[in-house]
């Protein structure tokens, strides 16, 4: 994999809307703790465009993430917010020159399409807060990416959860956001997840769609030679007035009965208050054990 250069003090960062707009408004918390770092900020055309949830239209959203994609000067991208609709850009966007001059790609939840697509052209990316995140985050979240883009060790530890499976293991850590995984198998986009640590996370959904979630990526191969599982924040999810019948890990368990990965539930990173930074497509060793979880970066 391609790890792209870690950021300086004066490198530039873009924050552009793939998906749900975000005002000039909403961007001045990020512009401040991105300058705090001693980073540039150049926002993107897209900021501030209002067309109906979306930050402008599909062709003004192409244009500016291609721009971003294209300007040698940009050192990483970080997306505004969120919701949907980076799907609907992703095959117009041409990664030619990205490839020639790497930069990471920042965000999480619809992010999630870009993230799956550029690990299979074998660049690292970050799975991290957004700008929109910066307001209600906590501390170790914002730490955890400034950590991160700067290159510095980053290592985590937390406590286990009784459901968890035991094991220890290294590989590549790739995933995203459960639903936007889903929506993307049988597409160009959908990742090989063989010999890798895969991450889910969700928000929002009814138990009974985890579990349909959950039979679609077993049935696509997701966990046939997977190495390990973390489970982030599955976190607001509903029920029917007549239950499933079991808890989102419950249909996690059941669903890995047949494998012997070890898993790992409620790591901090999702759709959270703490949502520590992640890098996909990097080396990392997972171990789980009863007390507790470590995940370092390699």
């Amino acid at each position: 994999m391609i790890k792209p250069d870690y950021l300086k003090e004066g490198d530039t960062v873009a924050i552009v809307c793939t998906a749900r707009k975000f005002s000039l408004i909403e961007a001045e918390p990020a512009i401040a703790l991105l300058e705090s770092w001693g980073l540039k900020v150049r926002l993107g055309t897209t900021i501030g465009l209002d067309n109906f949830q979306l930050g402008g239209n599909d062709q003004q959203r192409i244009a500016d993430v291609q721009n971003q994609l294209d300007d040698v000067n940009v050192k990483a991208i970080w997306c505004a917010r969120g919701g949907y609709g980076t799907v609907r850009i992703i095959d117009h966007l041409n990664f030619d020159q990205f490839l020639k001059a790497p930069k990471w790609i920042i965000g999480f939840s619809d992010v999630t399409v870009l993230h799956s697509h550029i690990h299979n052209i074998g660049v690292e990316t970050l799975h991290a807060i957004m700008a929109f995140s910066v307001v209600n985050t906590a501390v170790e979240s914002i730490k955890s990416l400034q950590d991160m883009v700067f290159g510095k060790k980053v290592s985590y530890q937390i406590e286990a959860r009784p459901w968890n499976r035991v094991g220890t293991v290294t590989g590549q850590l790739i995933g995203g956001n459960l639903s936007i995984l889903y929506s993307l198998t049988g597409s160009p986009s959908a990742m090989n997840t063989a010999g890798k640590i895969l991450f889910i996370e969700d928000l929002d959904e009814y138990i009974y769609h985890i579990d349909r979630m959950m039979y679609n990526l077993d049935r696509n191969y997701f966990f046939k030679n997977l190495k390990g599982l973390i489970v982030g924040g599955m976190t607001e999810m509903k029920d029917n007035s007549i239950p499933f019948g079991m808890q989102a890990h419950e249909i996690i368990l059941a669903i890995s009965e047949k494998y012997d990965f070890p898993i790992c539930f409620d790591f901090p990173a999702g759709h959270l208050k703490e949502n520590l930074a992640l890098k996909f497509g990097h080396e990392v060793v997972l171990d789980i054990q009863q007390e507790k979880v470590t995940l370092g970066f390699l």
